[in-house]
């Protein structure tokens, strides 16, 4: 990456996401037509998809798969950021003159995002950050909200005779992945104690974010639709497991949270 977005540059981030996907050949068409990826290659049932040359998601073919349940524990969004505001502008007004499924538009206050599902149900978070220099801090916590994203002031920021969206820019990466879980205070608890993450922002008892290096977050928790839930079902379609880079890493290790999420841990480059 020739110009590192904040997110990649603290002790810990994310580097990629797998997918356990019942037609991985669709899903693999819909990442790159609607959220602008390339294929990188295939090897052992799976597609590479990226920026760049970089993979940034793995979708793994599993035809015998069960359709994910939205209310279990699991993936709620994997979040992929554009380096600049207008990447953003871009890329929406894109979405708007394709007709693409745009579920929603927020304004977070650390940063701007659009999000939509793929074919199979995984959430999708597009999403630009604002510098680290604008967002508040009360002491260990940073300020977020949830409020409407001004669409109009975000297509105006596009210079006139603008080129449009040519897909997902070279210095893209998975800014942050939300997690559905059974209990946000034990996904803090085992993030903190196995991986050393801050929680940086809580919204009640309902989701904490959680994050290294003073990032607004790299991992989101939440029971908005899965409160008490219990160990993830290994045979559904959905979050197969997600990557991290460490910059104390040695070697590859491999976790699994409460709710059998797999995370890997690798060296950062």
């Amino acid at each position: 990456m020739s110009s590192l977005p904040f997110a990649a540059t603290t002790p810990i981030h994310v580097s990629r996401v797998a997918l356990r996907a019942r037609d991985a050949d669709n899903l693999a068409r819909f990442y790159e037509t609607v959220v602008g990826m390339r294929e990188l290659g295939r090897e052992n049932g799976a597609i590479r998809l990226g920026a760049g040359n970089r993979e940034l998601l793995r979708i793994e073919s599993d035809p015998s798969a069960e359709p994910d349940a939205p209310r279990s524990a699991g993936l709620f969004h994997t979040a992929f950021l554009l380096p600049e505001r207008a990447d953003l502008a871009r890329w929406l007004r894109y979405a708007a003159e394709k007709l693409l499924p745009v579920g929603g538009a927020s304004d977070h206050l650390v940063s701007e995002a659009v999000y939509l599902d793929d074919p199979e149900g995984n959430g999708i978070e597009i999403y630009r950050d604002r510098r680290p220099d604008e967002w508040k801090w009360n002491g260990s916590q940073v300020e977020m909200a949830t409020v409407r994203l001004n669409v109009e002031d975000l297509l105006r920021s596009l210079p006139e005779g603008d080129a449009g969206w040519q897909g997902v820019p070279d210095d893209a990466m998975v800014g942050h992945i939300h997690l559905r879980v059974g209990d946000p205070r034990q996904a803090e608890s085992w993030w903190k104690d196995n991986l050393g993450f801050d929680t940086v922002a809580r919204y009640g008892d309902a989701a904490a974010f959680m994050s290294t290096g003073g990032y607004h977050h790299h991992v989101g928790a939440n029971v908005w639709q899965s409160r008490g839930a219990g160990p993830r079902d290994p045979k559904r379609a959905g979050l197969s497991w997600f990557e991290l880079a460490s910059r104390e890493a040695k070697e590859p290790q491999d976790f699994r949270d409460p709710w059998g999420t797999e995370v890997r841990v690798v060296a950062k480059d």
